[in-house]
């Protein structure tokens, strides 16, 4: 089971399910009635906040296991008087197992989650065909999931495990959600370390 560590009270951004074994609620998470994204590993948010600054029309859910991340995150979205976000620590393969509601989220977004580079590692990450069926599962028709990430082969694994799923079809990342830069693409693109991204729509 995965380990919960409540935050400080002095953090609001953020929401504690009274229940961890059940589906969210989306009522109770967000107080106005929007369309729901989330970002999996939201890291130091710096893409969440600028997406969500740039999209008040939807409701962003960002999911960090990391205390130290969701402290400056929660710092930096008040800083930045961003409303429509809320914060989650959580693993977010328990995220996606136990506690998304089926059928209720507009996109997806998971940027540059840790490659575990040795093959002994490779088991552990995210982007399998476990994560590509839970998606299905829990985005709305036509929903979206977006990804990014600088290890090639990684990034190769990503298109294998969409590409043996029939429920999704391969599309065009948008130009206006990759402008959107983190900060740790924009240290690792000044390097010279190119980022790949993949996108792909829910078809049943």
């Amino acid at each position: 089971m995965a380990r919960i560590r409540a935050l400080p009270p002095q953090y609001t951004k953020r929401f504690h399910p009274e229940d961890y074994f059940k589906p969210l609620k989306w009522e109770n998470v967000f107080e106005v009635k929007h369309p729901i994204e989330i970002e999996l590993g939201a890291g130091d948010g710096s893409f969440l906040i600028k997406y969500a600054s740039k999209h008040p029309e939807i409701n962003l859910l960002g999911i960090e296991r990391l205390l130290g991340r969701m402290r400056k995150i929660d710092r930096d979205t008040h800083r930045a008087g961003v409303g429509n976000i809320q914060l989650f620590r959580i693993e977010a393969g328990y995220f996606l197992k136990y506690l998304a509601p089926a059928r209720s989220i507009r996109a997806v977004h998971v940027y540059f989650p840790d490659p575990w580079p040795k093959i002994r590692h490779h088991k552990k990450r995210l982007i399998n065909e476990d994560f590509v069926k839970k998606c299905a599962g829990i985005l709305k028709p036509g929903g979206m999931v977006h990804l990014r990430t600088d290890h090639p082969h990684y990034f190769d694994q990503m298109l294998d495990v969409f590409a043996r799923n029939d429920c999704f079809a391969q599309s065009i990342p948008p130009e206006s959600l990759t402008a959107i830069k983190t900060d740790f693409e924009n240290r690792f693109n000044d390097q010279g370390i190119q980022t790949q991204y993949a996108s792909y729509q829910l078809q049943k």
